[in-house]
């Protein structure tokens, strides 16, 4: 036995997502290659001498390979590849009289196949019909410079400076629930009513600490620019006066009025840089803010908006008391790159469908 086949059936028989009879197999064989004869190594592993007889010999006669399982013919199929791809098609090109989309039942009627039988292609294919996502490509001109601007502050942050993402989370209402809600219990989840009773909304002004995962917000009942002018003020007053801020904020409109505008002239240690139009994504306090409805506001229950202003900065004081800084990972020629792929998808599928709507319109 060579170093190599040893150190393969060792990885075998030790190995936890191997298959036991594999396992055993390998233990057999190297039991024998001890110098054990077929006797001593049944009583070892308490298996009859002619399983080990048998495995001794395929060893020795096909070596590693022969101690692998055999493929196993199984039953005969029954759809072939022609029928597979016409369901494929079928799913993908067609849509159902009075529906946008198939079911695995629908199709089965259509095709005679039972609905399993649907249902094992569309996993095999990778397609599921009832779900869709939603997506929007950024018209904005300046989005390539955008995107390098900001990710590069994200990777390779400015010395003597904080980078902060700011945003509003707008509109948080105050919602209770019309009857009292049933807390969890050993096997039943918490329950509550579906509908609520509105007290009011309040916005939340969130800036996060790049750098540290420490977010600063303010929350107030409205947010025009004087709010957040007060926000601004407040980032003024807690940021440290020999550090420069870089601002990575929307292209809202009250980010951009005089008010504002004046402001920041005032002030040259504060600089802005703008997310493209329609990209959030790269605001790094959205993710900050997923993290506040999940687990506050979203199963919370407040019966006026001073309750849930106080069940928001109870959130922050917790997350600021052990913060934990969001990484981001991707490169800006990867995003850039991940975009135009998409978009070429997209402008080839709105191709192809002018192409058809003109082949059958013959206009």
């Amino acid at each position: 036995m060579s170093e190599e086949e040893r150190s393969i059936l060792i990885s075998w028989a030790r190995r936890r997502k191997t298959g036991a009879g594999l396992a055993r197999r390998s233990s057999i064989v190297l039991e024998c290659a001890k110098g054990n004869d077929n006797k001593t190594v049944a009583a070892a592993l308490r298996l009859s001498s002619g399983t080990v007889g048998k495995w001794r010999s395929r060893f020795a006669s096909e070596r590693v390979d022969g101690l692998l399982d055999e493929g196993r013919p199984g039953a005969p199929r029954k759809v072939d590849d022609a029928r597979v791809e016409e369901i494929v098609r079928q799913t993908l090109e067609t849509t159902p009289k009075g529906a946008t989309h198939w079911s695995t039942r629908e199709l089965s009627k259509r095709t005679g196949l039972s609905h399993m039988t649907v249902s094992r292609i569309w996993k095999a294919f990778g397609l599921k019909p009832h779900r869709a996502q939603t997506f929007k490509l950024s018209p904005d001109p300046l989005l390539v410079d955008k995107v390098r601007d900001i990710v590069g502050l994200y990777m390779s942050p400015p010395d003597n400076a904080v980078v902060l993402c700011v945003d509003e989370k707008s509109q948080i209402q105050a919602l209770d629930r019309t009857q009292p809600m049933l807390p969890m219990r050993p096997g039943q989840m918490e329950r509550r009513t579906h509908d609520y009773r509105r007290h009011g909304t309040t916005s939340l002004f969130a800036a996060l600490n790049v750098a540290t995962g420490n977010v600063l917000g303010q929350t107030h009942r409205r947010h025009r620019s004087v709010e957040f002018r007060k926000f601004l003020d407040l980032i003024d007053v807690s940021v440290p006066q020999d550090l420069a801020v870089h601002l990575v904020i929307d292209n809202y409109a009250t980010r951009k009025s005089p008010l504002i505008r004046s402001w920041l002239v005032k002030r040259p240690r504060f600089h802005v840089h703008f997310t493209p139009t329609y990209g959030s994504w790269i605001n790094m306090v959205e993710r900050w803010f997923g993290l506040l409805t999940q687990r506050q506001i979203k199963r919370g229950s407040h019966r006026s908006v001073r309750e849930l202003e106080r069940a928001i900065r109870e959130f922050l004081q917790a997350h600021n008391e052990d913060p934990k800084p969001f990484v981001w990972t991707r490169s800006a020629d990867e995003i850039l790159a991940s975009i135009a792929r998409f978009a070429q998808r997209t402008t080839d599928d709105q191709g192809q469908r002018l192409i058809s709507r003109i082949s059958v319109t013959g206009d």
